[in-house]
C-alpha cells in the first residue's frame, strides 16, 4: 500500500460490482437532484497531473484513450475539454455509465463513447488504445474477496490485449507503492515516469499516499 504493504489490505466490499452498483445509482439520484457529478477519486488535482503529462509527452489530441472504470466520467470530460477527441469510457456498472452519460450530456461532450464493460472479461472491439488511464480501477479489483490475485493477473492480460505496443499506462493508486506497481505490471511493462504526488511527514517519515505512475507496454 502507499500507506504500508500490498498485503496488508484484505477483502472488502469495495472490491465487488454490487457495491459500485449502489454506490452510482445513489450519486446518479443526486446528480438528477442537483446537477453536481459527484466525488472526483483523488481529487481533481489527479485530473490535472494526467493532462499536464499527456501535454509535456505532445501526445496528439487525436490519440484513441481508454478511461478503465470510468465512474461519472469527469476525467473523459476535462481531457475533452482540454482538447482531445477520440476518447472511451468503461465500467461495469450500467448505473456509473448512465450517469456519465448524463454527464456528457450537460456539458455538451457528445464526441465521448461510454459503454458497460467489464475490463477483467473485454469485448474483441475494445483494443487498439495508444493511453490507457486507470485512477482507482485496479485498487478496487485487489480488494475483490473472491481471489483478487487471479483477477490483478486478468487486469495486467487485458491491459496487454487493449493497449498498443508502445502504448502509455498511467495508473493512479493509494493501495499500491512503486515498488508493488513496478512488479504487478513486471510482464509486457516497463516503468516510464513516476509523477509527483503530494507528500506527507509521519514519525520523521516522509511518504506519499498516492502513487502514480507510467508505463509503457512493450513490443
Amino acid at each position: 500500500m502507499a500507506g504500508g504493504g500490498g498485503a496488508a489490505f484484505g477483502p472488502s466490499a469495495l472490491g465487488t460490482k454490487p457495491h459500485w452498483d449502489a454506490a452510482y445509482e445513489r450519486e446518479l439520484q443526486f446528480f438528477q437532484d442537483t446537477g453536481d457529478a459527484g466525488e472526483i477519486w483523488f481529487g481533481e488535482e489527479s485530473m490535472v497531473r494526467v493532462i499536464r503529462w499527456l501535454e509535456k509527452q505532445k501526445v496528439p489530441h487525436d490519440s484513441p484513450v481508454l478511461d478503465i472504470g470510468t465512474g461519472n466520467g469527469v476525467l473523459l470530460v476535462e481531457l475533452a475539454k482540454s482538447g482531445y477527441t477520440n476518447l472511451t469510457g468503461i465500467d461495469y456498472s450500467p448505473s456509473a455509465i448512465k450517469l456519465s452519460e448524463k454527464v456528457r450530456e450537460k456539458e455538451g461532450m457528445s464526441n465521448i463513447k461510454l459503454q458497460v464493460e467489464d475490463f477483467l472479461a473485454p469485448s474483441a472491439e475494445l483494443s487498439g488504445f495508444q493511453i490507457c488511464i486507470d485512477k482507482g480501477t485496479f485498487d478496487a479489483i485487489s480488494l475483490n474477496p473472491d481471489n483478487a490475485v487471479g483477477k490483478r493477473k486478468q487486469y495486467v492480460r487485458s491491459l496487454r490485449n487493449v493497449l498498443k505496443a508502445e502504448g502509455f499506462f498511467l495508473i493512479t493508486s493509494c493501495n499500491w507503492t512503486k515498488e508493488e506497481l513496478l512488479e504487478e505490471f513486471r510482464e509486457g511493462f516497463e516503468i516510464l515516469e513516476e509523477l509527483p504526488t503530494p507528500k506527507f511527514c509521519f514519525g520523521g517519515r516522509i511518504g506519499n499516499s498516492i502513487t502514480a505512475l507510467v508505463f509503457q507496454r512493450k513490443e
